[in-house]
């Protein structure tokens, strides 16, 4: 049984909680304000839907480089994830996707819970590729169905302003796979027609796309304008805080997620981010040209960031898990209630990480 200051599906309570079979049994409480005492905070755990890695593994090496990355990111707060590729050839892909299929069935005890793939690229514009490698191709109905009978691809990044991909996105939709927009030279109306074809979200927003001018607003002005979901690195290098509380005012559910590699974790040195080589130094992660790839953030650590550019705590845990759950239609996860998968992180006063429950599973959080 977990006592403390639950935020609940309807509000913050000062009760307890019980667990059974993995899913939160029963939850008892009175309505308080958790600044009245000083017990610990217990939030929904984390989800996180664009990861590359952690623990010095990387999800483009396979089912137990995605094990250990998973690892990883339980221990800091994140109770379930999307796996996230990096552009690269078909055959590459297909092997990976094949080999990620077969993790999402079951868990490994101590990791957060696979939910399934985010394909960032290939479908991408070859002039907006940050840190993805220069392999970026027109996107084909068939290429993109055999990944998807591969293993359950949850989203799509995508440029929509690349021909044939208006159709891509309104097939996909249908399908019930979520397209972002990101990796895009695309204008404003770029955005606001893809969105009414069926995109539902923005890939690491701000990063990676045309930005707002007041004369010619591009896809960040689609995004702020439009978007009822979109994803933001709060890692505090990619965004300035002005820019994520301006997109947490105006994207209803915007929703954090970390975009982290495999030098999540792990000390400063070089790694590889896909077919890329990374280094790891002053807090970020680079190409050898300075460009950002992907970042160290964990989710612990994103929700300390989120609350030091002043976004209460309770808005915090909303864009940190249930935004996320929410997007992708899952109605067990990402909440806490009666019913729902016992996903679970527990703060003490210092919002320092105490403890993960994956599906009921203990996991103790020794250190940052």
């Amino acid at each position: 049984m977990l006592r403390g200051n639950i935020l609940s599906a309807d509000g913050w309570i000062h009760g307890h909680l019980s667990i059974r079979d993995g899913r939160i049994a029963a939850l008892d409480g009175e309505p308080v304000d958790p600044a009245r005492n000083r017990d610990p905070y217990i939030l929904p755990g984390f989800i996180d839907l664009h990861v590359h890695g952690g623990g010095g593994a990387d999800v483009m090496e396979g089912a137990a480089a995605v094990e250990t990355m998973a690892r990883l990111h339980a221990r800091h707060g994140t109770t379930s994830l999307l796996a996230t590729t990096m552009t690269a050839p078909r055959a590459q892909l297909r092997q990976v996707l094949g080999e990620i299929g077969t993790l999402v069935r079951d868990r490994s005890p101590g990791t957060a819970r696979l939910l399934g793939v985010h394909l960032e690229g290939p479908y991408i514009s070859p002039d907006r590729l940050g840190a993805q490698p220069d392999a970026a191709v027109v996107a084909a109905l068939d290429e993109v169905l055999e990944y998807l009978a591969l293993a359950p691809v949850k989203v799509v990044t995508l440029a929509p302003e690349i021909a044939g991909h208006p159709a891509i996105i309104r097939e996909l939709t249908a399908r019930g796979v979520r397209v972002q927009i990101g990796h895009s030279t695309g204008s404003y109306d770029d955005g606001v027609s893809a969105l009414k074809h069926g995109a539902a979200g923005f890939t690491h927003l701000f990063n990676a796309m045309t930005p707002l001018r007041h004369r010619d607003p591009g896809m960040v002005g689609a995004a702020l304008a439009h978007a009822e979901f979109a994803e933001i690195i709060p890692d505090l290098l990619h965004v300035h805080p002005g820019a994520i509380r301006a997109a947490a005012r105006a994207i209803p559910r915007l929703y954090a997620v970390t975009d982290s590699t495999a030098a999540a974790g792990m000390p400063d040195g070089a790694y590889r981010l896909g077919s890329q080589h990374v280094t790891k130094c002053m807090g970020g992660v680079r190409l050898a040209d300075g460009t950002l790839a992907g970042s160290t953030l964990t989710m612990d650590q994103a929700l300390r960031n989120l609350v030091s550019i002043g976004l209460p705590l309770a808005d915090v845990s909303r864009h940190l898990s249930r935004h996320a759950a929410d997007y992708l239609g899952v109605t067990d996860r990402g909440r806490i209630q009666s019913g729902a998968w016992a996903d679970l992180v527990v703060f003490d006063r210092a919002l320092t990480l105490n403890a993960t429950y994956v599906e009921g599973e203990t996991i103790v959080q020794n250190a940052r």
